[in-house]
């Protein structure tokens, strides 16, 4: 029996619905203000869908997912995790998280590591992208409840840093700034090249927002991996 609370403490800030299918969860401070996403899946009012990273642990957010009445929760970082177990024992939802970051959770139920690659379901696609942490990972959504348009969920790959733009910031707590810029070039080849059957590519990250001044998606994702110079990046040191 879980010695953990079963209600939060607290009522928390509603989730904001950024697209039909999509929500942006408040900043949250067990996760050094980070940002968590829940994209809708293809079930009845939603259900079926996935909450990306966690939020803070609120009767607010708590109220939003159980309303989802079923779902996944992928961790994208070890930065990421915050109160999962709390989450996955209150929802009794899988916990998705790459396999080099499993041995953190050693309490949480439903766990399912992944290694490099995993198709999760059509237009569904995950990649290991060491760097930022061992663990880290990227999800691919697109279409589906989407659209005519695809959802790049990148974590801490990619940080914002002024309105409708993002970069790899390297800190003190980075695990390895090298892996972080190949895993950064293995992104380039793996995302579908643009075309006229490629929807427009939007890059939503699990960092802090504040720099993009109220939005919540980076456009032009395509566009911005490729214009990233990574020779420069590499001299770059850490704040």
């Amino acid at each position: 029996m879980s010695s953990l609370p079963t209600q939060p403490t607290e009522a928390g800030r509603p989730a904001r619905q950024v697209l039909e299918p999509l929500w942006l969860f408040a900043p949250n401070r067990d996760t050094q203000g980070g940002s968590a996403w829940w994209l809708d899946g293809p079930g009845p009012e939603g259900a079926g869908g996935w909450l990306i990273d966690c939020p803070a642990y609120t009767e607010a957010n708590l109220e939003l997912l159980r309303r989802r009445g079923e779902g996944r929760i992928l961790l994208t970082s070890r930065e990421g995790h915050g109160r999962v177990r709390r989450f996955q024992e209150a929802l009794g939802w899988p916990v998705l998280v790459q396999e080099q970051e499993a041995y953190l959770l050693p309490g949480v139920q439903g766990l399912q590591p992944f290694g490099a690659e995993l198709a999760l379901a059509p237009g569904l696609r995950i990649l290991w992208t060491p760097g930022p942490t061992p663990g880290a990972s990227v999800l691919l959504a697109q279409g589906g409840a989407l659209g005519e348009m695809a959802v790049l969920f990148c974590g801490r790959l990619l940080s914002p840093v002024a309105e409708g733009q993002a970069a790899p910031l390297r800190h003190r707590r980075s695990f390895h700034w090298g892996r972080w810029l190949r895993s950064l070039e293995r992104l380039r080849g793996w995302l579908p090249p643009p075309g006229p059957d490629t929807p427009p590519l939007w890059l939503a990250s699990g960092a802090g927002l504040g720099a993009l001044r109220g939005e919540a998606l980076i456009p032009h994702g395509w566009d911005l991996l490729q214009r990233l110079d990574l020779e420069a990046l590499a001299l770059q040191q850490p704040a």
